[in-house]
């Protein structure tokens, strides 16, 4: 698989209601901000003495490759890093799952996240793209893209212009090469803030469509999900809706089937989305049917949420959890 994405070292802290509050942060949704904010956001953890959780390499669509990486596929991750200590950890973390990367590494801060989870598992994130914001066309290879079965494009490309262009290009390529494209409406914020900018990432249409309830529902501007479906099935003839604990629904031109979740103790939603992506590719990959796919991807997603962090550390921790799947 071929994803194209931002390229993020995130920053776990576990806070309360209260902390989003003061800051002005949208509960559950990411926001965009700029150097400045983050240190303010940074300074603001400090000054309260929230802990740290974790650090790790991430991005939305770099999640999901690392997943099908993990879930025995191949993959490679195109992006932009900054010459500094995150962009050598993030390509470090990638050289050594197995993951090519294509793209530039240049001055300029690479991006960061903070992750901000609470009680109830729920994560709001504060976003710095830095250098990641500068993704563009030149940043695809087209050579390596050509030889994947999937592309993988995350929604939140839609908020740069370069990589708004470098999506278009990648999915022009990827489907005259054969190859199918699938693209994550990535956070309501997007569907509400950048949307004309997801329809040029859209194009004509794409292969495979990923969202949550809520982005499905924004997107379609209802709030009935089979009136929501119905239009993203104009957009491309597969869609898989997650609708949170109680598992994802999986629709195509003739059919529309409910996979239900697992149990589990969810501690931290960050990643759920994109571990679902990656487990559904990977089974679709493999020949499953898209409701079969669906069933995997709610397994994976719940053995994340009932840990910290937005993807699993090892590509053997993946392994590990596919072989504990019973179809």
């Amino acid at each position: 698989m071929y994803g194209l994405g931002n390229a993020l070292v995130d920053f776990e802290h576990l806070v309360d209601d209260g902390f989003l509050h003061r800051q002005g942060l949208a509960k559950g949704h990411m926001t965009l901000v700029e150097g400045e904010r983050m240190a303010a956001l940074t300074a603001a953890l400090e000054s309260e003495r929230v802990p740290r959780r974790l650090t790790m390499s991430g991005g939305s669509a770099a999640n999901t490759v690392f997943a099908v990486r993990g879930f025995g596929g191949s993959g490679c991750y195109a992006c932009r890093v900054g010459d500094d200590e995150f962009g050598a950890r993030f390509l470090g973390d990638f050289d050594v799952a197995g993951i090519a990367t294509s793209g530039r590494r240049e001055g300029g801060p690479s991006g960061r996240c903070l992750t901000l989870v609470t009680a109830d598992a729920e994560r709001t994130m504060a976003t710095c793209l830095g250098i990641s914001a500068e993704l563009a066309p030149e940043d695809v290879d087209v050579g390596a893209l050509a030889g994947a079965t999937y592309l993988y494009v995350e929604g939140y490309l839609a908020a740069a212009p370069g990589a708004r262009a470098a999506a278009v290009l990648a999915r022009e390529a990827a489907m005259e090469a054969g190859g199918r494209a699938s693209l994550s409406l990535a956070d309501p914020a997007m569907v509400e803030g950048c949307r004309d900018g997801l329809v040029e990432m859209l194009g004509n249409g794409v292969q495979q469509l990923f969202c949550n309830e809520e982005e499905a529902l924004g997107w379609a501007r209802t709030d009935r999900l089979d009136l929501a479906v119905t239009e993203l099935l104009d957009i491309a003839p597969c869609v898989h809706v997650t609708v949170g604990a109680r598992g994802s629904l999986a629709a195509t031109k003739s059919a529309r089937r409910m996979a239900p979740g697992y149990p589990c103790v969810a501690v931290d939603t960050t990643g759920a989305g994109d571990i679902f992506a990656g487990a559904c590719l990977h089974a679709l990959i493999g020949g499953a049917e898209p409701a079969q796919a669906a069933r995997f991807a709610n397994y994976a997603a719940a053995g994340l949420v009932a840990r910290h962090g937005a993807r699993l550390p090892r590509t053997e921790d993946y392994a590990a959890l596919r072989q504990r799947f019973v179809p």
